[in-house]
């Protein structure tokens, strides 16, 4: 029995990267005033049929795949369709391409999106309010560094939970083999209470104590909040990929923030498991899942895809 913070309690491949549409349509603005602005227009994101884009004070639409083609300048026959002229919302985010409040890069539209048939305990809201506990995650580096970091992290926790389905590890026989009695703090919520639970699996009583210490939160007390609170479920899954080297050489948020690439995300959640020619299948699975988020976040990918 490994003893780490990630389970292989889950072999689902998610099935995302076959089913996601890409097109991203932005909801009506009331007719009083004008329409919100859309994300402002970056030179090097990916944009594609139907994504909307905010420039020069009017939101613009796109024809077809297209990058660093400036809106407005290529007339009738050019790939962005002038929408109309815009005020405030998106074009003034702390990151812009969303429109939400919190600044993060994923909509709620793009959310919705990636888990087309997530559980319902698994929320947008709960999401962006778990943000506020790693305030680094999808916050560093420029546009397309904080949209691929948000497009890792939930390509991983989609393969992890068979596309945000699942809250729970499925075999019930590992409960209580999870409590690790010999820990000064013992297992005082009961033996089999530290299961797997959340977007990234957090298991074993001393990953409890652990990440409630670094959250705030006494889920060595009480490990079934991460079941019971959408945002406490999103938090244990950042504060892993934040905090955590796992197998892998370095956290999962160091990976993607300063280029090392998505193979080594992988490694840090379940290398010993899947990397170096241990599970290609379950590779090749989060692999496809990033893809797919990357595009429907706008950017490319970039390399080092594998572990």
């Amino acid at each position: 029995m490994i003893r780490a913070l990630r389970r292989r309690a889950l072999s689902l491949a998610t099935a995302a990267a076959a089913t996601l549409g890409l097109a991203v349509a932005l909801p009506a603005s009331p007719a009083a005033a004008a329409p919100a602005c859309a994300g402002a227009w970056s030179s090097s994101a990916v944009y594609t049929n139907g994504m909307s884009a905010s420039y020069g004070g009017h939101n613009w639409q796109a024809k077809w795949w297209t990058q660093g083609e400036t809106p407005g300048t290529t007339g009738q026959w050019g790939v962005w369709s002038d929408q109309g002229a815009c005020g405030g919302g998106g074009g003034q985010d702390p990151d812009p391409g969303t429109g939400d409040p919190s600044g993060f890069v994923v909509s709620e539209a793009q959310f919705n999106r990636m888990f087309p048939n997530r559980n319902p305990f698994y929320t947008y809201n709960g999401l962006v309010a778990a943000l506020s506990a790693y305030p680094g995650f999808a916050h560093t580096g420029d546009d397309t560094v904080k949209r691929r970091e948000a497009a890792a992290f939930l390509a991983n926790v989609s393969h992890e939970t068979g596309g945000l389905v699942y809250i729970v590890e499925q075999n019930t026989a590992n409960y209580p083999h999870y409590c690790d009695a010999s820990q000064p703090y013992g297992c005082p919520a009961g033996q089999a209470a530290y299961y797997g639970r959340g977007p990234i699996q957090l298991s074993w009583n001393f990953n409890y104590k652990a990440a409630g210490d670094a959250l705030g939160i006494n889920l060595l007390a009480n490990p079934y909040l991460v079941e019971q609170d959408p945002a406490v479920a999103m938090k244990t899954a950042l504060w892993y990929w934040n905090t955590q080297n796992g197998p892998g050489t370095m956290t999962a948020h160091a990976a993607m923030v300063n280029g090392a690439g998505f193979g080594e995300t992988i490694r840090s959640i379940n290398g010993a498991l899947e990397c170096n020619g241990g599970n290609p299948a379950q590779v090749q699975s989060r692999v496809n899942a990033y893809q797919a988020f990357t595009q429907i976040l706008g950017v490319t990918p970039g390399d080092r895809l594998s572990c």
